[in-house]
């Protein structure tokens, strides 16, 4: 089967990234795609909180879920929008990171709200507080798609195991990490992280990234990636926007488990003694 991934270089205007995303949409249906996965905060991007304020919407008035939810339908594709950030309600002003999967009728199958944030020090210089901002996700979610059971995760979660172990004990068989990771992380982590995700499960892993120098100054890493349950990199996109495809053998799953079947092994691990 053929997946497409939306490397994006989302800007601080919402119909403008809208629009781009229709376009990856009907681009991915006609190569033939079953399913699109795009990145973290497809929608807007935007260091400048009071700037930026003005365009956050609760999920059932944002503009660019509805957008995206048309366009599957009217493509007849799965789409996997990475993350939006919107409202959360429940008298918390923060945000949530929330990603969608949307199905080929344009229905809502499953949401995720990221569940780890990203705030550290980086030796840049760089310093990223997303809880002051937004608001955790309590809950890990997976959901049944053509490409078999996807379980989702945003970004900063690739960082904890537990989280797919968790996703893969569900019966995932695909993880899917949309990201906006910085260039200085991205350089050292991305690649052996995703990989590792892959490995230890032995997993299809997609990560559809942001990619490029955007309106409001951040730079970020690119290199969306599909891995394979044994770890082989089947797609690479570089540096640049744009949409790349990939062919998934569901089967595959199965052949490398059988094979080196570690996920059977797994035995559940108390606290460690203290050997004095």
């Amino acid at each position: 089967m053929k997946i497409a991934l939306y490397q994006a270089q989302t800007g601080i205007d919402p119909q403008r990234n809208a629009e781009n995303l229709v376009r990856a949409v009907r681009g991915a249906a006609d190569g033939g795609a079953a399913m699109l996965f795009t990145p973290e905060m497809s929608g807007l991007l935007d260091q400048k909180r009071e700037r930026a304020r003005a365009h956050y919407r609760e999920e059932g008035s944002d503009p660019v879920l509805a957008a995206v939810r048309n366009a599957a339908a009217e493509a007849g594709i799965w789409v996997h929008l990475g993350s939006l950030a919107l409202l959360g309600g429940g008298g918390d002003e923060r945000l949530v990171n929330r990603g969608f999967v949307i199905d080929s009728s344009g229905g809502i199958r499953a949401r995720y709200d990221k569940m780890h944030l990203f705030d550290v020090d980086l030796p840049t210089g760089e310093s990223w507080r997303e809880s002051a901002s937004y608001s955790a996700g309590e809950a890990p979610a997976t959901v049944d798609t053509p490409l078999g059971r996807l379980g989702l995760s945003i970004c900063y979660d690739v960082r904890f195991p537990d989280l797919y172990r968790a996703l893969t004990g569900a019966g995932a068989t695909m993880l899917s990490v949309p990201a906006a990771f910085t260039v200085p992380t991205g350089q050292a982590h991305w690649h052996i992280l995703l990989r590792a995700r892959a490995i230890e499960a032995g997993v299809f892993v997609v990560a559809a990234a942001q990619a490029g120098r955007h309106e409001d100054g951040r730079e970020t890493f690119g290199h969306s990636l599909v891995v394979d349950p044994w770890g082989k990199v089947l797609l690479d996109m570089g540096a640049e926007p744009g949409l790349g495809f990939a062919d998934i053998e569901p089967g595959r799953v199965d052949e490398v488990r059988s094979r080196l079947p570690a996920i059977r092994h797994r035995r559940e691990i108390g606290e460690p003694a203290l050997m004095r």
